[in-house]
């Protein structure tokens, strides 16, 4: 392209920019909870040295962290049962383990609670129903950590079935 082609088009551009600037804004996604921006804005344009009235904040949905919505957990194609040992080739960096809020889990929970500690293990409780049953097996645990979560994809990728079980770095056990 020779320079003056090249001039036009850039001249083009620059004059469709005013043009541009006026076009109207997509919305890709609004909470419902979008506040105006010109509060804010006042602060750069007033002279006063006293701080602009900040609009109230509402305070935020807990959400996840409001434990009746987690529940129930659930973790289908998972049951509770016996698990036969056997290695992987997994590069797992720390162990974990995977229990419910049944009777066999909170018993192998008891059972191999510091052993668990002691390797670093955490916990996903893959299987409640109830808050009581959330509260249960946080003081079982005993200072170990425990999330809850579903476990169906690690389930289908390390092809277990059963829970309680204990995931290393080159095994999986009972």
């Amino acid at each position: 392209m020779n320079t003056t082609k090249w001039l036009s088009v850039v001249g083009i551009i620059i004059g469709c920019l005013p043009a541009l600037a006026g076009a109207a804004l997509t919305v890709i996604y609004d909470s419902g909870e979008t506040q105006p921006i010109a509060p804010f804005l006042d602060a750069f344009e007033s002279s006063e040295t006293t701080a602009p009235e900040r609009p109230a904040i509402k305070p935020p949905q807990l959400g996840a962290a409001d434990l009746a919505t987690l529940l129930p957990i659930r973790s289908p194609g998972l049951t509770p049962g016996p698990v036969q040992p056997k290695t992987h080739d997994r590069p797992f960096a720390r162990p974990f383990f995977l229990i419910g809020s049944d009777a066999l889990s909170r018993q192998w929970l008891l059972e191999h609670r510091e052993r668990l500690k002691e390797i670093g293990a955490v916990g996903m409780l893959i299987q409640a129903d109830t808050q009581d049953d959330l509260q249960i097996i946080a003081e079982l645990a005993a200072g170990l950590s425990i999330m809850p979560a579903s476990a169906s994809d690690i389930a289908k990728a390390l092809d277990i079935s059963h829970y309680p079980v204990l995931i290393t770095r080159h095994g999986i056990e009972q």
